[in-house]
């Protein structure tokens, strides 16, 4: 009878022992990186062990948003623009800003064109071209109405990336990026280059500027 309880109470011991083996193999492997960790640590999706979060796309700037909320959804075009071309994103945004309404003129809402690409050629972004009406302004200031072809894109972000592209491809445009970290002069330089026909275009850009803070959105390179 006793070898029997013994038997008994050692192979109770056995298991017991082999259990909190178990549970302290999953304790440790409950890691940083470890699926446990992540079923806790990620909301109801578990994910494995060294799988990436999914990423969020950012709505693309419209003309249904807020300033705050087009300033936002601009930002990551502006500051690719910055990253691919130098163009300083502060300036980017300003003139997106500017020349699209906050997105809400009909250039931008219909043919995603966001800084009133003239079709000089429809460019390595653009999809086509198509008329609009628009304003244009002597030296002497005298603005008339008139309309233009522009370009048409599929994408927000292409009409961002063919923005700064041609602002890098025109040589008139080079003293501006003599100035790629002095957000202000570059408006200035580009101004007098002929970007514009607007005589108060520097000074409606760096009060845009100014105003919303977009140099915290600059990117030194």
């Amino acid at each position: 009878m006793f070898p029997t309880i013994r038997r008994t109470l050692a192979t109770v011991f056995a298991a017991t022992l082999v259990s909190l083996a178990v549970g302290a193999g999953m304790a440790s492997a409950a890691t940083a990186d470890g699926p446990m960790f992540s079923c806790r640590s990620h909301g109801d999706d578990c994910r494995q062990a060294g799988e990436p979060l999914p990423v969020v796309a950012l709505p693309e700037p419209d003309g249904t948003m807020t300033p705050a909320q087009f300033i936002v959804a601009a930002a990551p075009g502006a500051q690719l623009s910055r990253r691919e071309h130098g163009v300083p994103a502060s300036v980017t945004l300003a003139q997106a800003i500017l020349e699209s309404g906050w997105g809400k003129s009909a250039l931008s809402t219909v043919d995603k064109n966001f800084f009133g690409m003239k079709c000089n050629g429809q460019g390595a972004y653009a999809i086509g071209c198509a008329s609009h009406a628009t304003s244009e302004c002597t030296k002497a200031g005298a603005c008339f109405p008139t309309s233009a072809s522009f370009r048409k894109y599929n994408s927000a972000a292409d009409s961002f990336r063919d923005h700064g592209a041609t602002l890098a491809g025109l040589a008139r445009y080079s003293v501006a990026f003599q100035y790629k970290n002095d957000p202000n002069r570059f408006v200035a330089e580009m101004h007098k280059a002929g970007y514009a026909t607007d005589p108060q275009y520097t000074t409606k850009l760096t009060a845009i500027m100014a105003k919303y803070n977009l140099y915290q959105y600059d990117l030194a390179i």
